[in-house]
């Protein structure tokens, strides 16, 4: 007999064999399946009721919309992954090696992945502690921008020029952090001359901040002499605005009061220079 007949006859034999087996398993533990399957549409649905119920508490807790459902996300899968390792056990699969087994997998994943599991824990610690909002600006080690999105692993700031920074979340994490929030402050400068009106002056900057819908009433900004020179006056300039406005806002009031000064006829120093001759000509 070739070998290829050989094949075929095992093949033959296994295969009544095998289907035997599958029908005989289905046959005595037809229970345990049919409540393993039953455990696992009560635990999706437990793990939905869960994340909704979570969902409406965080909701009170003021967390934000990105972060909610994050935690509800990771929530729903611990509970469905639980009922899941039930589920098997129902079908006669060993749970303590299959637990053994994960366990010693994940010390190996764990120590390959040193820094993924940081983010993941900073993002966490992040998440719960709260230090800063969706929409805050920020500025930890210089990295600056509007936090548009904080995940388990990154948070991502957003700088004027729409261009992205994705912060690593334990490079955020124990450092020290300049939080901005909601609102920014301006800090412009306006040169005068010494003889010029220096009362009407700041009354135009004033009046200047004042009409522009971009300066917020409150906080009031600061307006006054910041420096004197020998030849001229900084005054400072100092509204607050929100984050967005922050870029448009320094532009308008800076060709606004510009306009101002020439309109009202306000001295701005020209720079002067004294030139010495050494040796004059003849």
């Amino acid at each position: 007999m070739t070998e290829n007949n050989l094949v075929k006859k095992a093949a033959v034999v296994t295969s009544p064999e095998l289907t035997d087996k599958v029908l005989f398993y289905f046959v005595d533990h037809g229970m345990q399946i049919l409540t393993a399957i039953v455990l696992m549409g009560a635990g999706v649905f437990v793990a939905r009721w869960v994340g909704n119920l979570l969902h409406r508490w965080l909701k009170t807790k003021a967390y934000d919309e990105p972060v909610s459902n994050l935690i509800v996300k990771v929530v729903k899968l611990l509970i469905i992954g639980f009922i899941g390792l039930m589920a098997l056990g129902q079908m006669g699969v060993q749970i303590t090696p299959l637990i053994a087994g994960i366990g010693v997998a994940g010390v190996g994943v764990s120590l390959a992945m040193q820094g993924i599991l940081g983010n993941l824990v900073a993002g966490l610690t992040i998440i719960f502690s709260k230090p800063f909002h969706i929409g805050e600006y920020i500025d930890v080690l210089g990295a600056y921008g509007q936090v548009t999105e904080i995940d388990l692993f990154s948070t991502t700031l957003l700088h004027a020029d729409n261009s992205r920074v994705i912060v690593p979340n334990r490079k955020i994490v124990g450092e020290i952090l300049h939080n901005y929030g909601n609102l920014r402050q301006l800090d412009l400068t306006a040169v005068i001359g010494c003889n010029a009106d220096l009362a009407l002056a700041l009354s135009i900057v004033n009046s200047i901040l004042l009409q522009n819908p971009k300066v917020l009433k409150e906080p009031a900004p600061v307006v006054g002499v910041a420096a004197l020179h020998e030849s001229s006056i900084d005054l400072a300039i100092k509204p607050w605005v929100k984050v967005e406005d922050f870029i448009p806002a320094q532009a308008a009031i800076y060709q606004a009061v510009i306009e101002g000064f020439r309109e009202r006829k306000i001295e701005t120093p020209i720079p002067r220079r004294n030139i010495h001759f050494l040796n004059p000509l003849p």
